[in-house]
């Protein structure tokens, strides 16, 4: 019966009641063109920019399974109505969680148990976050907002090549641990991959979300931690929330900056960055991207790393000192120390003789996140990032149900000072407790100009999200570059415990000039090991009102401004 009320549910939504459409200029920015399609469709169709977002988020799990993702969990920032907002869906820890979990039997990490497999998976929040979303902002109902996506796992979606290439990789690393390659083997590129478990699964949510946490879905995850060894209970879905919490505000050039509190990293990284960048007059008439622009950014992003690891996990553990650490007074400290010729090298666990550390590195997720933004005809906005970690996340599939489960218990510092999977170093602050949420470094962002929305973008990129996202606003306020060109751009990366070394785009490297320039002051210049560096979705709005979008050229995303009727 209960899968036929999910039929009857979807049919039934064309007899629903149509809001008018916000008149206006509206735009998206979006990873895959399934999810441009759908989210501007859905604000055409009256709902707002949460709507649409929504639908984004739903359609994505479909389409883009590496990160998209209803098993994993993430941030939303808003601007509705006015005022701003932001959504934590972050995942937990299972209760049965411990400190030194991923410890063997002589106290060393095993990475592998905290990537692949039932024990890398935190409790997932995706469901829960756009249920509270849409209970709070929509204009449309619930079930329209979740049949593009439904229609899309049910006659399936055109693979593209790289999606091909990632899964090809992704089964041989999750070999045996996981069973991953039973179901998505088949995803060959150019061709129609359907996935009818997913499909109804998606009905079942369409029909009651709280269906993934205390009822069908839920009793099939369960029975999957017991296939895979995980440890999520029937108890932790049921008593999983997704809070809205304060969003980070800073005021930085005439804007307001809007982004992720903790238990994101990013969003306060992002407001030290930008304010250490206006207090150093170092960077006054620099050269974009030269090998001046590359070391004063670097030495500025040491100082943020250094920061985070000591200072930032869950809030609802331990109190974050957010003030003091956005306070002008103490940025204007940190950037009075950087040199314009020397090097700043870094003290953290395990390094000597070296002088930057904490100002009175942590444990980060993995590039495979996803981002996007959405700009309504009312001006409403939101940026949203998501992830399920790594690629395809823990590799484990709900069986039944067809949708994978995270691997986000990698972002907890599993020995605290030792470096994790990806060679960042943690904290006490981010070590495993039960019920906790791991730290981020998700960053969506909104800037506002007078109050309105002047900027919606974020990236995924693990620990180079709050840096691109830096880059870009640069490149759009101090250099004047359109939003095309601005997510275009050569980007760079740098963080600690590496204090020498620059990383940049494989396909856009550094001029070699300038890198020869950076060799000789002592860097090591390289291209970044795991790919390209994020894949930055922005919405801009010139003072005029003027609306751009663009999605980055790295990914295979699509971007679209359009003029909506108002009826």
């Amino acid at each position: 019966m209960s899968a036929l009320r999910s039929f009857l549910a979807v049919l039934l939504i064309a007899c629903l009641p149509v809001p008018p459409a916000l008149g206006g200029t509206a735009a998206v920015a979006m990873p895959d063109a399934y999810a441009a399609q759908v989210s501007r469709e859905v604000l055409e169709d009256g709902g707002n920019a949460v709507d649409a977002s929504i639908a984004a988020v739903f359609s994505l799990a479909v389409t883009y399974p590496e990160a998209g993702n209803i098993g994993g969990g993430g941030f939303m920032v808003v601007q509705m109505n006015g005022e701003p907002g932001f959504l934590d869906f972050r995942e937990r820890a299972p209760l049965a969680a411990s400190r030194d979990m991923y410890l063997d039997t002589d106290g060393e990490v095993d990475h592998r148990q905290s990537l692949v497999g039932g024990r890398a998976i935190g409790v997932p929040g995706t469901v829960r976050g756009m249920q509270e979303a849409h209970a709070r902002y929509s204009r449309l109902p619930w079930s329209r907002l979740l049949a593009p996506a439904i229609e899309l796992a049910a006659n399936g979606f055109v693979v593209p090549p790289d999606l091909a290439a990632m899964k090809d990789d992704a089964v041989e690393h999750f070999g045996d641990d996981a069973n991953f390659a039973a179901h998505f083997a088949d995803m060959d590129a150019g061709a129609h991959f359907r996935q009818p478990q997913l499909a109804a699964t998606l009905r079942r949510l369409a029909a009651d979300p709280n269906d993934f946490y205390t009822g069908e879905v839920a009793r099939q995850i369960v029975a999957q931690m017991g296939r895979s060894g995980g440890l999520i209970s029937a108890e932790d879905l049921a008593s999983y929330s997704a809070p809205w919490r304060k969003p980070l505000q800073a005021d930085w050039r005439g804007h307001r900056v809007v982004s992720a509190p903790p238990p994101s990293s990013g969003g306060i990284a992002l407001v030290q960055l930008l304010g250490m960048h206006a207090a150093a007059p170092l960077f006054n008439g620099v050269a974009h991207n030269s090998a001046r622009y590359i070391h004063l950014l670097a030495e500025i992003e040491k100082r943020a790393f250094a920061d985070r690891a000591e200072y930032l996990g869950d809030p609802d553990f331990a109190p974050v000192p957010l003030g003091a650490l956005m306070a002008p007074d103490y940025l204007q400290r940190r950037a009075a120390g950087i040199e314009l010729e020397a090097i700043s090298d870094s003290v953290l666990p395990g390094l000597s003789d070296q002088a930057i550390g904490p100002g009175r590195a942590t444990a980060y997720e993995s590039p495979q996140t996803t981002h996007f933004s959405v700009l309504d005809g009312e001006g409403n906005a939101v940026a949203l990032t998501y992830t399920q970690n790594w690629e395809f996340g823990s590799g484990v599939v709900v069986e039944g149900a067809g949708f994978l489960l995270n691997n986000q218990m990698n972002d907890f510092s599993a020995k605290p000072g030792v470096p994790n999977a990806f060679g960042v170093v943690g904290r006490d602050m981010n070590a495993i407790a039960p019920g906790k949420r791991m730290l981020s470094s998700m960053s969506p962002t909104l800037l506002l100009r007078e109050g309105q929305t002047a900027a919606v973008l974020g990236t995924p990129g693990g620990s180079t999200i709050f840096t691109s996202v830096l880059q870009v606003l640069l490149n759009v306020l101090d250099f004047g570059m359109s939003a095309e060109q601005a997510v275009a751009a050569t980007r760079f990366h740098h963080q600690l415990p590496a204090a020498r070394l620059i990383r940049h785009d494989p396909g856009r490297a550094i001029d070699p000039q300038v890198s020869a320039r950076l060799k000789a002051m002592g860097y090591r210049v390289e291209p970044n090991s795991w790919g390209a560096l994020g894949d930055v979705q922005l919405i801009s709005i010139d003072a005029g009102g003027g609306v751009q979008a663009a999605a980055d050229p790295r990914g295979r995303g699509r971007a679209e401004v359009f003029v909506l009727a108002s009826d």
